[in-house]
């Protein structure tokens, strides 16, 4: 609907009004053949009725309407017009493309978001601050709150269902890959590169670590302590295929040359440096996995990495 012709002052040329509601055009179209313009709201619902235009009943479709010219639209934006909060105080005349953000501002609007000042701090329209009470909005706040969080747990629960048949038929899939990738030669490289980038992708979810103090490595863990680091490892999601090797890789037994002895730790601390660590969540212990360390040499590496497990110096 168009705007109220009283509210503006001054004489308002009748190429700017609507030819339906008769008010000033307010989001004006313009019909593309016979150049008649409409507010967009009073054409789009003459339209639902019958398709033609309502002043020379040419037919007249919502894809045959367009803008209106600039000149109808800078005509439009001069016209001086009331606030819309006139009936409630505010005496303001401003320039029609001025309008709506005056109404986000105006004072006098009765419906301007206000935050209650007696305690509870919610946002309501000023004209219902009269009537508001703390208690029940909380009160009915809680339980909208409360219906959302009942929700939420059971679409969880509907996802977790999802995910965990999704997980179920994964697995079924990389065991039959398992199977047959020792009898067919293109299914185990296909099979191959699956592992290798499921090793990828669980790296990137791990935090970077520096590690700060390389002489605080415990190059000879023990049996609770290896069991530890595996639990870690496995709750992080590392992939099943390659998770004994890593423990197995954690005491200096399995370590390469640049890595086998106290002598040579000591020696190589500098070149320890350039390794891409993970951290080893919740843990002194970090992971030098393979794919993040191609730029280190075969004497500092090994497949698919290494375990450090420190006393201190992870950062």
């Amino acid at each position: 609907m168009g705007y109220d012709l009283h509210r503006f002052q001054g004489e308002v040329d009748e190429e700017l009004t609507c030819p339906i509601c008769s008010g000033v055009l307010e989001e004006p179209l313009q019909a593309a053949m016979c150049e008649h313009a409409f507010c967009r709201a009073c054409i789009n619902e003459w339209l639902s009725r019958q398709p033609t235009c309502p002043v020379d009943r040419n037919s007249l479709t919502t894809a045959n309407l367009r803008a209106v010219p600039r000149i109808l639209r800078n005509l439009l934006a001069r016209l001086s017009i009331t606030c819309d909060n006139a009936a409630h105080g505010c005496t303001l005349v401003l320039k029609l493309d001025a309008l709506n953000a005056h109404l986000d501002e105006c004072e006098h609007n009765p419906k301007k978001p206000l935050p209650c000042e007696k305690g509870c701090g919610i946002v309501i329209p000023k004209d219902e601050l009269k009537d508001h009470n703390c208690v029940r909005e909380l009160r009915a706040m809680i339980l909208t709150q409360q219906q959302k969080m009942v929700e939420f747990k059971t679409e969880i629960a509907d996802q977790n269902l999802t995910i965990n048949e999704l997980k179920r038929e994964v697995q079924l899939f990389k065991d039959f890959m398992r199977a047959m990738r020792v009898s067919n030669p293109a299914v185990r490289a296909i099979a191959d590169q699956m592992e290798r980038d499921e090793v990828i992708r669980w790296s990137s979810t791990l935090a970077r670590a520096r590690v700060t103090r390389w002489g605080g490595m415990i190059s000879t863990p023990d049996d609770a302590l290896q069991m530890m680091i595996k639990r870690a490892l496995s709750e992080s999601g590392c992939p099943p295929h390659i998770l004994d090797n890593l423990m197995e890789n954690c005491h200096e037994r399995r370590w390469p040359r640049g890595l086998s002895s106290l002598e040579t730790r000591q020696n190589n601390r500098r070149i320890y440096d350039n390794y891409i660590c993970r951290r080893v969540p919740g843990k002194q212990a970090v992971l030098v996995l393979s794919c993040d360390n191609a730029h280190m040499a075969e004497d500092v590496m090994v497949e698919p990495g290494l375990v450090m497990i420190f006393a201190h110096g992870v950062e």
